[in-house]
């Protein structure tokens, strides 16, 4: 009599899945007091971070991964260490963090003893490239120097040479003036003059007053080409356009702007991916969505090329030359080894248009074009520890 085979069990039958947590840090936007066109979303960051979930679960439903977001909002007052310590002990050893560079310098301290792999999509702060740097950071978003860099190498372009600088009071707005002086020795350019802003933050005031018509008067007698901007928190910079006593070109934080990623970016397939989030989140992809985007898309695309999910190897991969990818800005991103900083296209653009990309045409570097946005190697202070 043949012997029949015995059906396999539905345990023996199923495939192993590899779970893949990844967690979200952010604190809760404070709502803005009155309506305030440029407010920042509840769910900025988070909203990125979930639509690439989507997108590595959809690769990973052929591999054998899943993957899951968990974010911590954090109110006023509340202990980021704390946070970021519940979210790797609950398993979530890749940290996607949204927070100012010293919360973020000490969330990496507080996890790195616990296997934690943070990834910055939100201190612009070049220190944090430099001799603040953990070797258990990877930075996604831009450092001021990239910033700068982009703006000035598409001046120098323009043959627009003659900058005269405005400077806001707050401390990042004083960090991204040094970056423009910075990038415009860098790249040939000259600091006409320099102000600082006293007038208050006239963009978010609404009545008339004296002050806006001393503000007026306050670019006169500058022979500039371009009037470039330093306003972070955006309290005064888009008073400025068409304000000014004779006709200037505007850039910096407000104007023409350099950022990862914008409203208007539709080239390399990045349409699909517009589309996508709007769908998803009811609203435009902003630069830290797409950071957060970006992050988890690391995390997922590392874990399929290594068949791994332990933060040591993921690590050590994103910082090899093996790893690349496709994130809809026309070549594969990298990471630099030496400072872990994720280098990129910066698109230069003004409010509602794609005016530029940088790095421009002719800006040549021995290894890749990319590498000429910020610090490079030989200049950086950056001692990963």
């Amino acid at each position: 009599m043949p012997l029949r085979a015995q059906p396999a069990s539905p345990e023996a039958a199923a495939p192993t899945v590899l779970e893949i947590p990844i967690g979200l840090l952010t604190r809760e936007v404070p709502p803005p007091p009155l309506y305030d066109l440029l407010a920042v979303p509840e769910d900025d960051a988070v909203a990125g971070a979930a639509l690439a979930i989507k997108d590595n679960n959809s690769t990973g439903a052929f591999t054998g991964q899943h993957f899951t977001l968990n974010t911590a909002t954090l109110a006023e007052g509340d202990d980021p260490v704390a946070a970021a310590k519940a979210l790797v002990d609950g398993g979530n050893h890749f940290l996607i963090v949204n927070l100012p560079a010293d919360q973020l310098i000490a969330v990496a301290d507080a996890v790195k003893p616990l296997g934690g792999v943070v990834f910055n999509v939100g201190a612009l702060d070049d220190t944090l490239r430099a001799d603040q740097c953990r070797a258990n950071v990877f930075h996604i978003a831009p450092s001021r120097a990239m910033l700068a860099d982009a703006l000035a190498q598409f001046l120098a372009v323009k043959r627009w040479t003659k900058l005269f600088l405005v400077v806001g009071p707050q401390p990042d707005d004083i960090a991204y003036g040094e970056a423009v002086k910075r990038a415009a020795r860098k790249f040939g350019l000259k600091i006409v003059a320099e102000k600082p802003w006293t007038f208050g933050p006239l963009a978010r005031q609404r009545s008339d007053s004296i002050t806006r018509s001393d503000a007026l008067v306050f670019t006169r007698g500058v022979d500039a080409d371009v009037l470039v901007v330093a306003d972070e928190a955006n309290d005064f910079g888009t008073f400025i356009p068409f304000r000014t006593a004779e006709p200037r070109l505007v850039v910096g934080t407000q104007g023409l702007t350099a950022s990862t990623w914008h409203q208007a970016q539709d080239a390399w397939g990045s349409a699909q991916l517009q589309s996508r989030f709007l769908r998803g989140a009811n609203r435009t992809m902003r630069p830290t969505d797409y950071q957060a985007w970006l992050a988890a898309r690391m995390v997922g695309e590392a874990a399929t090329r290594t068949k791994d999910a332990s933060p040591a190897t993921i690590a050590d991969y994103l910082r090899s030359p093996d790893f690349s990818i496709a994130a809809f800005k026309g070549v594969p991103l990298s990471v630099r080894p030496w400072d872990q900083q994720v280098r990129q296209p910066l698109l230069i653009a003004q409010p509602f248009a794609i005016v530029s990309v940088a790095p421009e045409d002719g800006f040549l570097h021995q290894h890749t074009p990319l590498d000429t946005l910020g610090f490079d190697q030989p200049e950086s202070k950056c001692r990963l520890k």
